[in-house]
């Protein structure tokens, strides 16, 4: 079994920064896919960003330009730096991963980190 551990969320005002950091358990397990997801309340979860093995990113139009994604593959840990954060970014942010080669495919969820961006 993999765990994902998520770290970094907190408070932060309209126009600050916060780094997430997710890191697998598992040192034999190599992700294919590591990526981030939200849920705001009272909606379902969206997609934010993901990024594969060889470093190909992708990202929600709603965060492209403010949101970077990356993976240090040896310490199986995939990052999101967040920049101009916005009061609509608040959620909880999840991270996940998965080994099949299919982009998107994930396996393992973290338990979730509350961002709060305040006014």
């Amino acid at each position: 079994q993999v765990q994902l551990v998520e770290s970094g969320g907190g408070l932060v005002q309209a126009g600050g920064s916060l780094r997430l950091s997710c890191t697998a358990s598992r040192r034999t397990f190599r992700p294919y896919n590591m990526g981030w997801f939200r849920q705001a309340p009272g909606k379902e979860r969206e997609f934010v960003a993901d990024i594969v093995f060889s470093g190909i990113t992708g990202y929600a139009d709603s965060v492209k330009g403010r949101f970077t994604i990356s993976r240090d593959n040896a310490k199986n840990t995939v990052n999101l730096q967040m920049n101009s954060l916005m009061p609509e970014d608040t959620a909880v942010y999840y991270c996940a991963a998965g080994a099949s080669p299919v982009r998107g495919k994930y396996d393992y969820w973290g338990r979730g980190t509350q961002v709060t961006v305040s006014s």
